[in-house]
């Protein structure tokens, strides 16, 4: 999405991506987290839409990062702050709002 702003001279246009996420993700888990205590740890910042840890295929373990999608960009930018460099089941974790997924140019 991009933002348009009007200088001095109307002819010229200055366009500034926006990256505003209403998904964040959290790295350095406990391999040992659940579903639950996932939800549970990141649901007083806001609704959530939906939260999953990442998951080895073949293993199905967790590979000890999650992404959890809120209902709006504001609860989002509520939790980074909040638990970003908090002790989740002794372990330090690091929050950030989640990046876009790279576009593969496949069209």
């Amino acid at each position: 999405m991009l933002a348009r702003i009007v200088s001095p001279t109307p002819s010229k246009f200055i366009f500034a991506k926006r990256d505003f996420s209403s998904e964040i993700f959290i790295s350095r888990l406990s391999y040992y987290i659940t579903d639950e205590e996932l939800t549970n740890a990141f649901s007083a910042f806001g609704k959530i839409k939906d939260a999953r840890i990442i998951r080895d295929a073949r293993t199905k373990r967790p590979k000890g990062f999650a992404f959890v999608n809120y209902a709006s960009e504001f609860e989002a930018q509520k939790a980074v702050k909040a638990m970003d460099g908090r002790f989740i089941g002794g372990r330090l974790i690091f929050v950030e709002i989640a990046k876009p997924k790279p576009d593969d140019g496949g069209g």
